[in-house]
C-alpha cells in the first residue's frame, strides 16, 4: 500500500520551490525570445497599455507549456545535484532506500504537471491563441506608414495601392512614391507619381495626411458621351487626405478560422472531416473538368476513333498513319494547336495545384498541432526522467552545471521537434514522424540516464571514455608511476629481481617462437582458431612486480617504471574473442583486411614492447645489484 513518507515530503518540497522559481525564469527566457520576433510590431504604433498588457498576457499563456518541461528539467537536475552534493543522496541509499523510491513524489507530481499542461493545452491554449492572432492582426493594421514595405505594391489602404522604392524608418520619409486610386472603377483611376514624400495620421485618427514632394497627378475624368477627359498635373508639393481608420480595432475573428493553434482537439478532428470532404469534393469536380475539357477540346471519344478508323482504311488506327496523310500545313496546325491545348491544360492544372496543396497544408496543419499537444505534454515526463538521474549522477547543485546541462538537453531537443515541424509542414516528412522524432531521441536518452543513476553507475568519467576509444583506434597508452609519499612496506627486491630475469627469457623465447616480425597466417588468424594467453600471464606477472617496486624510495628505479609500456595483450592473436566472429570478418573481404593489418600493427608493437620490457627489466635489475651487491645471484 502506497504510504507518504517524510522523505517524499523533504524531496517535493525541494522539487516545488526549484521548480516555481524556474518555471517563472524559463517564461521569461521564452517571452524574451518570443517578443523579438514581434517587437517590429510594437515600436512607434502608438499603442496603449491595456493593449500591451493584453498582448504579453495572452503570449505568456501561450508559452506555458514550453515553458513547463525545462522548469521540469531545470529543477528536478538542480533538487537531486544538491542531496548529492551534500551526501543526503547517499545517507538515503545508505538507509535502503532505492534512487527510485526516492522519485516516486517527484514522478506523482510531474504526471499531474502533464496532465495539467495538455488540459491547458486543449482548452485554455486555444481561446489563447486566437485571441493572440487576432490581436496581432490588429496591430499590423495600426499605423501603417509603419508596415509599408520596399519594392512590393502595398493595399492595406482602402481604395489605394502605394508603392515605395526606399523609406527611412528614422524620420518617416518614403522615397520613390507610386499611387493608384480607384474611386468607382478602373476607368477613372488615378496615377500619382512622386520623388518623396511622408505619411501622418490626423488627430481623430480617421484618415492619413499623405504629403508629397516633386511629382505628377495623372487622372482619368468622369466620361462624358464618346470622349473620356484626361487630366495631369505637376506639382513640388501636395497633400492628400485618405480615408483610413488608425485607431485599434479588433479584426473579427472569423479570418481565423484555419487557425489549427486555436482549436481543441475535437474542434480539429471536426474541422479535419470537414475539409476532407470539402477538399474530395474539388478533387472530384477538377477530374469531371478534365474529363469535360479532354472531350471538348479535341480528346477522341470512341466514336471519333471509329470515324479515324475508317478515314485511314486500316483495321487498327495509328496515329503516326493518319499524321503522314496529312499535308505539311495542316501538319504545322495540328502540332501548334496540340502544343496549344496542351500548355492551357499545363497553366489551369498548375492553378488547380495550388488549390489543393493549400487544402493539404491546412489539413497537415491541423494534425501537426494535434500531435503537438500529446508530445509536448509527454516531455514534462521525459525531462524529469533526464533531470533528476543527471543530478544524481553529477551531483552538483546551484545554477552552474545544471543550467549548462539543461540548455544543451532543450536545445537537442528544440532542434529536433522545430526540424520535424518544418518538414512535416512541408509534407517532406509524414506528420506522425515529424512530431514524434523528438520523444524518440529522447526516450533512449531517459531510459539510459535512468538506469545508470539507479545501478551507480560512471557516465561522466572521461578518463574511461578517453581509455576505451584510444584501445579502440590503436592509440598509445603512456603509463605514470608516482612515488608514494608514505610507504608501509618496502618492496622484496631480490625477488623482483628473479621475477624480471625470469620475464626477460619468457619474453625472447615467445617473440622468437611466434616470430612477431613476420606477417601472420591469414588461414591461422580467421579460421584456425589457437589459444594463446601467454602474453596475458606474463603481463599480470610484470604489472604484479611494478606494483611492488612503486613502493620503493629510490629514483633510478622509480624512472625505470615509467618506461614500462602499457602492453595489449590480445590485439595481436585474432581480432574477435569468437570464431564465428572471426569467419564473418574474413567473409566481408574489406573488414577482414582492415583487420589483419591491424593485428599485424599489434604483432609489431608488441615485438616492440617485449624489446623495451627486456631493457627496463635489466636496467632494474642492474640497480638492485648495485643496492644489494652482496645478494647478486646472476
Amino acid at each position: 500500500m502506497f504510504r507518504i513518507k517524510k522523505l517524499d515530503i523533504f524531496i517535493a518540497k525541494q522539487f516545488g520551490l526549484l521548480f516555481v522559481g524556474t518555471f517563472f525564469v524559463c517564461q521569461f527566457v521564452l517571452m524574451m525570445q518570443f517578443l523579438w520576433r514581434y517587437i517590429d510590431e510594437l515600436i512607434g504604433k502608438g499603442l496603449s497599455m491595456e493593449v500591451l498588457a493584453q498582448f504579453f498576457w495572452y503570449m505568456s499563456l501561450m508559452l506555458i507549456p514550453q515553458a513547463l518541461p525545462l522548469a521540469i528539467l531545470l529543477s528536478s537536475l538542480i533538487t537531486f545535484g544538491n542531496l548529492g552534493e551534500s551526501s543526503e543522496l547517499t545517507a538515503i541509499k545508505a538507509a535502503g532506500i532505492s534512487l527510485m523510491q526516492s522519485f516516486r513524489s517527484l514522478i506523482f507530481l510531474t504526471v499531474c504537471i502533464m496532465l495539467g499542461s495538455f488540459y491547458f493545452q486543449n482548452v485554455i491554449g486555444p481561446k489563447a491563441n486566437m485571441s493572440f492572432a487576432q490581436l496581432l492582426i490588429s496591430m499590423k493594421q495600426k499605423s501603417p506608414e509603419l508596415e509599408i514595405p520596399e519594392g512590393i505594391f502595398y493595399d492595406g489602404i482602402p481604395k489605394t495601392n502605394l508603392y515605395v522604392q526606399k523609406k527611412d524608418t528614422k524620420t518617416g520619409m518614403l522615397y520613390g512614391m507610386m499611387i493608384y486610386r480607384m474611386t468607382d472603377s478602373f476607368e477613372d483611376a488615378a496615377i500619382i507619381l512622386a520623388d518623396s514624400g511622408m505619411m501622418q495620421s490626423t488627430a481623430e485618427k480617421k484618415h492619413l495626411l499623405l504629403t508629397l514632394y516633386s511629382g505628377e497627378w495623372f487622372e482619368n475624368m468622369q466620361a462624358t458621351g464618346l470622349t473620356v477627359p484626361y487630366r495631369r498635373e505637376t506639382f513640388s508639393q501636395k497633400r492628400i487626405v485618405l480615408d483610413f481608420d488608425a485607431d485599434f480595432n479588433l479584426t473579427d475573428a472569423a479570418s481565423l478560422t484555419n487557425n489549427a493553434k486555436g482549436k481543441s482537439l475535437a474542434q480539429i478532428r471536426n474541422d479535419v472531416d470537414s475539409l476532407n470532404h470539402d477538399y474530395d469534393s474539388i478533387g472530384r469536380m477538377f477530374y469531371q473538368d478534365a474529363k469535360r475539357a479532354f472531350y471538348s477540346s479535341g480528346g477522341l471519344s470512341k466514336r471519333d476513333s471509329l470515324r479515324a478508323v475508317k478515314m485511314a482504311g486500316t483495321k487498327t488506327f495509328n496515329i503516326d498513319t493518319v499524321y503522314n496523310k496529312l499535308s505539311a500545313e495542316k501538319r504545322q496546325q495540328a502540332v501548334s494547336g496540340a502544343l496549344s491545348k496542351i500548355q492551357s491544360e499545363k497553366s489551369n492544372m498548375e492553378f488547380k495545384a495550388l488549390i489543393t496543396a493549400e487544402g493539404d497544408r491546412v489539413i497537415r496543419q491541423h494534425h501537426i498541432w494535434a500531435i503537438d499537444k500529446f508530445t509536448l505534454s509527454l516531455s514534462c515526463l521525459l525531462f524529469f526522467f533526464i533531470g533528476a538521474p543527471l543530478g544524481a549522477i553529477i551531483r552538483k547543485g546551484g545554477l552552474g552545471i545544471p543550467v549548462i546541462i539543461s540548455v544543451l538537453v532543450f536545445i537537442i531537443y528544440y532542434i529536433l521537434d522545430n526540424t520535424g515541424y518544418q518538414m512535416a509542414r512541408r509534407g517532406i516528412w509524414a506528420v506522425w514522424f515529424g512530431k514524434s522524432i523528438s520523444t524518440a531521441v529522447l526516450t533512449p536518452m531517459a531510459v539510459f540516464f535512468t538506469y545508470k543513476a539507479n545501478n551507480d553507475s560512471v557516465v561522466f568519467n572521461l578518463d574511461l571514455y578517453r581509455t576505451f576509444f584510444m584501445k579502440l583506434l590503436g592509440l598509445r597508452l603512456k603509463r605514470h608511476v608516482y612515488a608514494k609519499e608514505v610507504v608501509i612496506n618496502d618492496p622484496d627486491y631480490i625477488k623482483n629481481a628473479e621475477t624480471l630475469r625470469k620475464i626477460n627469457e619468457e619474453v625472447t623465447n615467445y617473440a622468437h617462437g611466434h616470430k612477431l616480425y613476420r606477417l601472420p597466417n591469414p588461414v591461422k588468424v580467421f579460421f584456425i582458431y589457437e589459444p594463446d594467453h601467454e602474453i596475458e600471464r606474463i603481463n599480470e606477472v610484470m604489472e604484479a612486480t611494478i606494483d611492488d617496486l612503486t613502493n620503493t624510495r629510490d629514483k633510478v628505479i622509480m624512472n625505470e617504471l615509467n618506461n614500462y609500456p602499457v602492453v595489449s595483450t590480445k590485439a595481436h592473436t585474432r581480432p574477435f574473442e569468437h570464431r564465428w566472429m572471426n569467419i564473418t570478418a574474413a567473409i566481408i573481404v574489406p573488414v577482414g583486411i582492415f583487420l589483419y593489418l591491424r593485428m599485424w600493427m599489434f604483432r609489431l608493437r608488441l615485438y616492440r614492447d617485449l624489446r623495451t620490457i627486456k631493457q627496463t627489466n635489466a636496467n632494474i635489475v642492474n640497480r638492485i645489484q648495485q643496492m644489494f651487491p652482496n645478494n647478486d645471484q646472476s
